[in-house]
């Protein structure tokens, strides 16, 4: 199946975005969550690189293009409803804009032990 194909049966919001987790594929660790356009999508599968959607910008945003901590992405699958997707990347650097590996390395809101 084409790229073009399968970028059809996504299912973007009513903004034409789509929510995307990031994880490292070495260690397994979620690092972000990103927001991904049609044009962010064919831009990351073309560069081989993270490229993203800035909400706040408006813009595409090509991860680490400022800050030099970019993601080589390896693969992207989507999830059953194709209405989500997880990018598996190579890391260089850390993800989250604090300077910390992954962006949910903040704290823990709740832990829930059985």
């Amino acid at each position: 199946m084409s790229n073009t194909l399968l970028l059809d049966s996504l299912v973007f919001n009513d903004r034409g975005l789509i929510p995307a987790i990031t994880q490292d594929s070495g260690s397994g660790k979620v690092l972000m969550l990103a927001w991904m356009s049609r044009e962010s999508l064919q831009k990351t599968i073309e560069v081989g690189e993270a490229v993203y959607f800035s909400r706040s910008r408006n813009e595409l945003w090509h991860k680490g293009s400022t800050s030099g901590n970019r993601q080589i992405v390896e693969s992207i699958s989507y999830d059953c409803d194709a209405d989500s997707l997880l990018l598996q990347v190579r890391p260089i650097g850390p993800a989250c804009h604090t300077g910390e590996t992954s962006c949910f390395d903040a704290g823990v809101l709740v832990s829930v032990t059985q």
